[in-house]
């Protein structure tokens, strides 16, 4: 999101999210596996939510799902997970949000968590690219 700020000129929202940026990062760079501390939902959910309100002052909303592509994910794990409950019976995952369910498949966490990064720069470089394309074609 900061560069897509920074390329419609919202100089403010670019700064912001570098600051959020920087931040994450010093977060991840002393908090390598084995987590010192969590961030957990309050961190979480925020920053969910900040992702939400820039994609608005952008007008980027169309795009926000190849940007927060894991969180989509997660989000729909625990839905489809909670509607088969009540309408099948069944569970699907063995645990939701869908990286439990992988923990229950035996994954170790650090090797999820890797996963889970390849697949989110790979999706946020697939919505950087469709939306240079739609900003200068």
């Amino acid at each position: 999101m900061a560069v897509v700020a920074f390329v419609l000129g919202r100089f403010d929202l670019a700064a912001m999210n570098a600051a959020i940026l920087g931040a994450l990062l010093a977060f991840l760079w002393f908090n390598i596996h084995p987590a010192r501390f969590f961030m957990g939902d309050t961190g979480s959910m925020s920053l969910g939510i900040t992702l939400g309100v820039m994609a608005m002052l952008t007008n980027t909303a169309l795009f926000l799902p190849f940007f927060g592509l894991i969180l989509v994910g997660e989000s729909l794990s625990v839905i489809i997970q909670v509607l088969s409950k009540k309408f099948r019976g069944k569970k699907v995952f063995l645990s939701a949000p869908i990286h439990h369910h992988f923990q229950g498949l035996g994954w170790p966490e650090s090797q999820i968590t890797m996963r889970f990064w390849i697949i989110s720069a790979v999706a946020t470089t697939l919505g950087l690219v469709l939306f240079f394309l739609a900003r200068f074609a």
